[in-house]
């Protein structure tokens, strides 16, 4: 059975988060002192020890959430991990597709960090607060998000941004918009449907500016081929080459996160387990969802170590 390192997207953030680490390794340090170099910003003091409201914040939530990321991987190739040899796909929730890359050597930490604050900053001000919201249903497949998502919108946007696993979709738009589909969920098959605490509408034709902006933004950036090929989130398919990884990164920040559909390709092709590399267990918990594959967290030290052990780097 295959391996694959899956990697956190927005709302796995935590203040405190990536502190063990860069307590218990050097190299781990290493990367937030280099993140907070790059964006000349003390974003590693934030993290561990907020406040929790400006780490939540788009900007700043994404290049953490990376740090972290690429943090616990630094670590593991000190030990002696090659990605290659060892690990069949990389996949990242949203934000997570650039440490997903950044794990892979296709993108510079130095690079994904700057990218990670443009595209967050980007979303944020793609539209006003207050205009645009997030809803998650519960219970309901792809097919009934998109029959609900059409009936709601009434000449507004609302469309499904995640496909997160079976039952379990997130819809994005206009605020009235997604106002209308909660009220209106139980008719479309939804158990229950739960407004999301977000600053902004997230995948959705709204963060049309963003798209712009990140692809102005990675157009100056160099990509490399991924050490292992990426499981793109708006095709859930493997990606290698830099110009097609450039494309999907600007469609992904309007289009759709095939994170269910990625997770079936992973199983399809005899991935057994996955390790979600970073803060928090939300890529994990979606993951044991799905049955014949293992899932693993890989955020703190002990974690780390039970990695390496596993892996035996």
């Amino acid at each position: 059975m295959s391996i694959a390192f899956i990697f956190p997207g927005q709302g796995s953030q935590a203040v405190g988060m990536g502190a063990e680490l860069a307590k218990a390794y050097p190299s781990a340090r290493a990367v937030f002192d280099e993140v907070d170099a790059a964006l000349s910003q003390p974003l590693s003091r934030l993290m561990w020890e907020g406040p929790e409201a400006e780490l939540t914040l788009t900007e700043n939530a994404q290049p953490a959430l990376m740090a972290v990321s690429l943090a616990a991987m630094r670590v593991l190739g000190e030990k002696g991990l090659d990605l290659s040899s060892r690990v069949a796909f990389v996949a990242g929730h949203s934000l997570g597709e650039y440490s997903a890359l950044a794990a892979a050597g296709a993108l510079s930490l130095a690079d994904t960090a700057r990218l990670l604050k443009i595209r967050g900053r980007a979303m944020q001000e793609a539209v006003p607060v207050g205009q645009g919201a997030m809803a998650a249903l519960l219970g309901a497949d792809l097919s009934q998000a998109q029959e609900l998502a059409k009936a709601a919108a009434e000449g507004e946007v609302c469309e499904a941004a995640n496909d997160n696993a079976p039952g379990q979709v997130v819809i994005s738009g206009a605020k009235q918009a997604i106002e209308r589909a909660v009220v209106l969920a139980p008719k479309f098959g939804a158990r229950r449907a739960v407004p999301l605490p977000v600053s902004a509408p997230f995948h959705c034709a709204l963060m049309r500016p963003a798209a712009e902006a990140m692809r102005a933004a990675l157009s100056k950036v160099k990509i490399n081929p991924p050490a292992v090929p990426l499981i793109a989130n708006v095709v859930a398919a493997p990606i290698s080459d830099p110009e097609d990884i450039r494309a999907r990164l600007v469609e992904q920040v309007t289009g759709m996160v095939r994170w269910r559909e990625t997770m079936l390709y992973l199983k399809g092709c005899g991935v057994g387990t996955v390790y979600e590399v970073g803060a928090g267990r939300v890529l994990t918990g979606i993951a044991r969802r799905f049955d014949g594959i293992e899932a693993r967290s890989v955020g703190t030290p002990d974690e780390l170590e039970a990695a390496a052990a596993a892996l035996a780097v």
